[in-house]
């Protein structure tokens, strides 16, 4: 497998909020790495492809940046690249909260390592809670885990109320790659509940450093593979396929690009309703052609790795660049 997909975030102040994107934008271009990153005031998030080598010097490039030294990596392999293109974007929040004034860096839940998690989870005292989004956490998620009701993470402060009765347990937070924790654990210390945890990394570092034990089904990820295996040790399928309920951890996107449900659709049901979860999405005028894989790239003829630049590439600036890079 020639590439890395790179799962990363990290909290910390930035002020050159333009400039510092401009430049990031422009190190990717030039590297051809690709993917989707949000840089905010209160740091990066990105989920990001490339060939190993490019990978390295991306990773290089983030960690020399002393505002992001700690970032840390989940690297995974893969045999292409996971994304068509490369989205850097300035927004409000790396992960859409709400909880703009609340800063991980000063307060949050403990910090647990994958197996410091797993000897804790099963514990009579403890919650474990998944602040995923509904359709997360029926791919795939912790067994005996508590969800809220929740379609979009924004919607997570509002539901912590229904967890009230539970301020006398240990709350064990998880999510896909631990940004969402790091709020929600801090927004859980601030409404008073005093002993709050966090799974370190996420998912998928759970994967990777205790084998996925006890994780029940497929993790979602956020580029073109949809979903990836987790559990190594006891593997199991929990989630059903949207059209005939057999088991299925097939994740697709439904074919009607207004509908564009996530939902698991087995293989068959797949082919009959060409990637639709409904008869009404089968026949939908705009119903995208099915592949087979459930993901649609959008259409990237004349797309243009440099849009989204305000200056035009400068040459000179990326070689110095790179040249930094390779001397630190």
């Amino acid at each position: 497998m020639d590439y890395n997909i790179l799962l990363y975030y990290c909290y910390a102040q930035i002020e050159d909020l333009e400039a510092y994107r401009e430049e990031h934008h422009l190190f990717c271009v030039q590297n051809n790495i690709r993917g989707r990153i949000i840089i905010s005031s209160e740091g990066l998030n990105g989920t990001v492809s490339g060939l190993k080598e490019d990978s390295e010097k991306y990773m290089a490039y983030i960690k020399a940046d002393p505002r992001f030294a700690d970032t840390e990596f989940k690297i995974d392999q893969h045999p292409e690249h996971a994304f068509a293109k490369i989205n850097v974007r300035a927004k409000e929040e790396i992960v859409h909260s709400g909880l703009r004034h609340l800063n991980p860096r000063e307060n949050t839940g403990k910090h647990l390592e994958p197996e410091e998690f797993k000897a804790l989870k099963d514990q009579e005292d403890v919650v474990v809670l998944d602040v995923r989004s509904n359709y997360e956490h029926e791919l795939g998620h912790f067994k005996n885990a508590l969800r809220l009701d929740i379609d979009n993470f924004r919607d997570f402060p509002e539901k912590v109320k229904e967890l009230e009765h539970l301020k006398n347990k240990k709350i064990l937070t998880y999510c896909t790659g631990g940004i969402k924790c790091e709020k929600a654990s801090a927004f859980l210390l601030e409404q008073g509940f005093e002993d709050v945890y966090q799974l370190h990394g996420g998912i998928i570092k759970y994967g990777f450093d205790a084998g996925g034990e006890d994780f029940e089904g497929k993790c979602y990820v956020f580029d073109n593979r949809l979903a990836v295996d987790v559990n190594k040790v006891n593997p199991k399928t929990v989630s059903k396929c949207f059209v005939c309920a057999t088991l299925s951890d097939r994740m697709v996107n439904c074919s009607n690009p207004k509908c564009n449900a996530h939902v698991p659709i087995c293989d068959a049901c797949g082919w009959e309703m060409e990637g639709a979860c409904s008869e009404s999405c089968k026949n939908a005028p705009q119903r995208r052609p099915y592949n087979g894989t459930g993901y649609y790239q959008k259409n990237t003829n004349g797309y243009n790795p440099y849009k989204g630049l305000y200056q035009k590439p400068n040459a000179d600036k990326i070689k110095t660049t790179l040249h930094v890079q390779s001397d630190t």
